[in-house]
């Protein structure tokens, strides 16, 4: 991998690694905020998918306009407004008002994943793609062996409040080195020969069934995965004596696994073809989701070996996923599409949360109950998955094309 990529992907992970923590911490703290805003599950994982939703809705929205703008000024814009909008969970005194916020957060956060998976479909190669991949799912790791643990630690110590306004701060270091570091990505914009319709995201979709197929793709990995995510920690804590203390041990261990395991993954996916390794990794992470959903009350050291397979596996899948959808339009419908692609994906998990959520019950003994039919009707869907990945094509990598090679602009070399 080039010098220049390198780079790129690194301040990109750090995009990650913010945005991931943002999103990842609100699940293990349902602890304190159910007990504290004195909600029940149902408005728990309204929460979650507040966030969810909206991003899914501005990320349909921007996918009719970031084709015509550089990729790096969209990023910016984003990632500026979710940093604005996680300060304003921080400060949230209410439940109502913390909803809110994680709307405001949603409406921005919606742009960056797009725009993240864009570029690095722009500057890496098809065959390289999947170790790319990898690397930006390191930032998931570094999020879990981190993130959320000192995110939980200052939740403890100090208050719900404290993990937002830490994830602010880092995100106050990361805009400059976008700004400075990113280069202007306009090469998608220079190939195109006429101006589309702003519908033409839509009606290519319409009219290509293997867009559908990578839609779908997604919606039902999405599916299958954040059923499950939302009530683990409070399932940990409530069913299967954890403390709250211990939870973040889930996030410490699985996190520390992957940040090694997902590299591995991304170049096995690179070495073995991406369809394979996707679809081995889905049959393996149905036994730690089966576990996990069935697990009665037993030793903690048990739980982290389940819960980091779960982590290893859940998370694998994604790499050789995001490399197959990057490949499914060319670098002048990337944007556009991979803005669809995002908002379907945060609408199916929130969908996902509120499924869960919907299922879930709490008994009198403050026990979460029917997880177990949660965790099943995950597991069949993540199988279902293999069908449709198996019949999804990829752009020809002939018509990949890097951007202009310009001075500060990012090339190939």
């Amino acid at each position: 991998m080039k010098n220049k990529e390198r780079i790129i992907l690194l301040i990109l992970a750090c995009i990650n690694f913010t945005h991931i923590i943002d999103f990842m911490i609100m699940m293990p703290l349902g602890t304190y905020l159910m007990p504290l805003f004195k909600i029940n599950p149902q408005q728990f994982s309204f929460i979650v998918s507040a966030y969810t939703f909206s991003a899914g809705i501005s990320g349909f929205v921007a996918a009719f306009f970031v084709d015509k703008f550089d990729r790096k000024s969209v990023l910016l814009l984003g990632y500026i407004g979710f940093i604005a909008g996680t300060f304003a969970c921080a400060f949230a005194p209410t439940y109502e008002l913390l909803v809110a916020a994680r709307i405001f957060a949603g409406s921005f956060g919606g742009l960056i994943g797009a725009q993240v998976l864009s570029i690095v479909g722009d500057i890496i190669p098809f065959e390289r793609r999947g170790t790319a991949m990898g690397t930006l799912m390191a930032a998931f790791s570094v999020a879990s062996v981190v993130g959320v643990p000192v995110g939980l630690f200052l939740a403890a110590e100090i208050s719900w409040h404290a993990p937002f306004i830490a994830v602010g701060l880092i995100g106050l270091v990361v805009i400059p080195l976008v700004y400075f570091y990113i280069p202007t990505m306009t090469g998608h914009i220079q190939k195109l020969s006429y101006k589309p319709s702003p519908f033409a995201v839509i009606t290519n979709i319409v009219n290509d069934a293997n867009q559908q197929r990578g839609l779908l793709l997604m919606i039902i990995l999405q599916l299958g995965h954040f059923s499950i995510i939302p009530f683990i920690a409070p399932y940990m804590v409530s069913n299967v004596g954890f403390t709250e203390h211990q939870v973040t041990y889930i996030y410490l261990v699985g996190g520390a696994l992957t940040f090694f395991t997902s590299p591995l993954v991304g170049k096995l996916a690179d070495k073995y073809g991406k369809f394979i390794v996707l679809s081995i990794f889905i049959v393996l992470s149905a036994g730690p989701v089966f576990l996990i959903t069935h697990m009665p009350p037993i030793p903690y050291y048990y739980v982290l070996v389940v819960t980091a397979f779960f982590f290893i596996f859940s998370g694998g899948r994604m790499i050789p996923a995001q490399a197959m959808i990057t490949a499914v339009v060319t670098p002048q419908q990337r944007g556009g599409f991979m803005s669809i692609n995002s908002s379907v994906q945060q609408l199916a998990s929130g969908a996902a949360a509120m499924l869960a959520g919907a299922i879930v019950t709490t008994n009198e003994a403050g026990q979460l109950q029917n997880y177990n039919y949660v965790g099943i009707v995950g597991i069949i869907i993540s199988l279902f998955s293999i069908v449709i990945a198996k019949k999804l094509k990829t752009v020809n990598p002939a018509s990949e094309v890097p951007p202009q090679p310009v001075e500060a602009k990012v090339t190939a070399e």
